[in-house]
């Protein structure tokens, strides 16, 4: 009897055992997904939370607008002083005669001379004031000074007289020559300008400062026309 009551409490110790193992392990699975629920219901604020700090950072340290000042660009721009833009080589045939009448074959004086000049024109920026540039809805509009010809000469080395025909009683006129060679100065200018050097010059001006202006920090660039002008720089 003895004998088998203490197997009977061995076993009945075995039985409590595992009762109270399954107890715990139940009760610890409920502690987890109860925490786990916990986390999920708290995780929206905590984002909220997040997403309002870092709007309270925006507003209390906001990202900076660069606005350049127009005027910085005029001074970078005027380093640039006199910028030409465009070069002609113009090559032009001049008549030039005196007393060409009834005894041209006596005191006559005519000569051909081939001219080869050069014509440079572009833009004065030292021209370019404030009230030229203008920044609207981060566009800058710049109104460029007229295009002026720099130069309109000849080249005295590729110039020359190609033939000249004088009458038997004279030694010919000794200023004809110089007379030829300021024509041929005027005819060379108004040559180039009838080709359109001005609208080329500008062309060239416009694209060179779009790319200057595009690194000081303006991608949009809108050139204003204003009127030309061709009288030749002195």
């Amino acid at each position: 009897m003895e004998r088998r009551g203490s197997c009977f409490f061995s076993v009945l110790m075995v039985v409590m055992v595992i009762v109270f193992a399954a107890l715990a392990f139940s009760l610890m699975q409920i502690i987890q997904q109860t925490a786990a629920d916990t986390r999920e219901a708290i995780r929206p604020v905590t984002d909220l939370s997040k997403n309002l700090g870092t709007q309270v950072s925006q507003v209390l340290n906001p990202t900076p607008t660069i606005i350049p000042d127009p005027v910085t660009i005029i001074h970078s721009v005027r380093t640039l002083a006199r910028l030409e833009t465009i070069q002609y080589s113009v090559e032009k045939v001049i008549t030039a005669e005196t007393n060409q009448g009834m005894f041209s074959a006596l005191v006559g004086d005519k000569l051909l001379f081939v001219a080869h000049g050069t014509v440079i024109a572009g833009v004065d920026l030292e021209k370019l004031g404030p009230e030229d540039l203008k920044i609207e809805s981060g566009v800058l509009y710049v109104t460029l000074p007229a295009m002026e010809v720099f130069v309109a000469t000849l080249d005295n080395e590729k110039s020359y007289v190609y033939d000249r025909e004088t009458g038997l009683l004279t030694w010919g006129d000794t200023n004809l020559e110089t007379t030829a060679r300021r024509a041929a100065e005027d005819e060379i200018l108004k040559a180039a300008l009838e080709d359109g050097i001005l609208n080329l010059a500008r062309q060239n001006a416009e694209n060179y400062l779009s790319r200057l202006l595009r690194e000081l920090g303006y991608p949009d660039v809108i050139f204003v026309q204003p009127e030309a002008t061709a009288t030749p720089a002195p």
